[in-house]
């Protein structure tokens, strides 16, 4: 279906910040409690403005988190290109979803629990963006199983791997004393059940 005349005449900039903005606004309050007007002030616009572009905040929903998860792909494909160790993969595909989360300030991942508001046509697209997001690390998780790294590549541990990793959105912070590649050596370590990588001879581990 083509879009409106009016969101296709919106700026990308203006168009992705207030994706931002109403997916942070759907994590922090939750979908029914973030109003138009939470969104609208978020960006600076008038309280009707978001549905000049978009026509519904169910779609806000379903763009915010295609949109979120396809922009993490092309991100993921760009960090592991040309890497062919799986379990440096692994710690590729680790620290570029966590920069995601908490760098980027994606909240994407963060949203899933919402999609109850949502009709099936837009569960379709939004299973069909999470599962090409899913495509690398399935991926790289049979080729560690394959070579006896890990026990298992079945889809529970990725499954659980995510949940794991998008948990620290809510207790991770950046003036803390643990760096993101920090965490993410810590993560791969108990997944690989070894020891954090070493850089310049010193343990990366907090």
């Amino acid at each position: 279906m083509p879009r409106r005349k009016a969101e296709a005449g919106l700026e990308p900039n203006r168009r992705s910040e207030l994706l931002r903005a109403a997916a942070r606004l759907f994590v922090e309050k939750g979908f029914d409690a973030t109003t138009t007007r939470d969104i609208a002030d978020a960006v600076g616009m008038r309280s009707g403005s978001p549905f000049y572009h978009f026509r519904s905040k169910q779609e806000l929903l379903k763009a915010a988190m295609v949109e979120g998860l396809d922009a993490g792909y092309g991100r993921l494909l760009a960090a592991i290109d040309g890497i062919a160790d799986p379990g440096q993969r692994l710690r590729i595909l680790v620290r570029t979803h966590l920069g995601t989360l908490l760098e980027e300030e994606c909240h994407s991942p963060m949203l899933l629990g919402e999609t109850r508001a949502l009709d099936a046509a837009a569960h379709a697209e939004i299973a069909a963006a999470f599962d090409r997001y899913q495509q690398p690390w399935q991926a790289t998780l049979d080729q560690l199983a394959q070579a006896g790294r890990i026990a298992s590549a079945a889809s529970p541990v990725r499954l659980l791997l995510f949940g794991m990793l998008n948990w620290c959105k809510h207790w991770y912070r950046p003036d803390g004393r643990l760096s993101l590649d920090q965490l993410a050596d810590s993560a791969v370590a108990l997944l690989l059940g070894e020891p954090p990588a070493k850089e310049d001879g010193k343990s990366s581990s907090p």
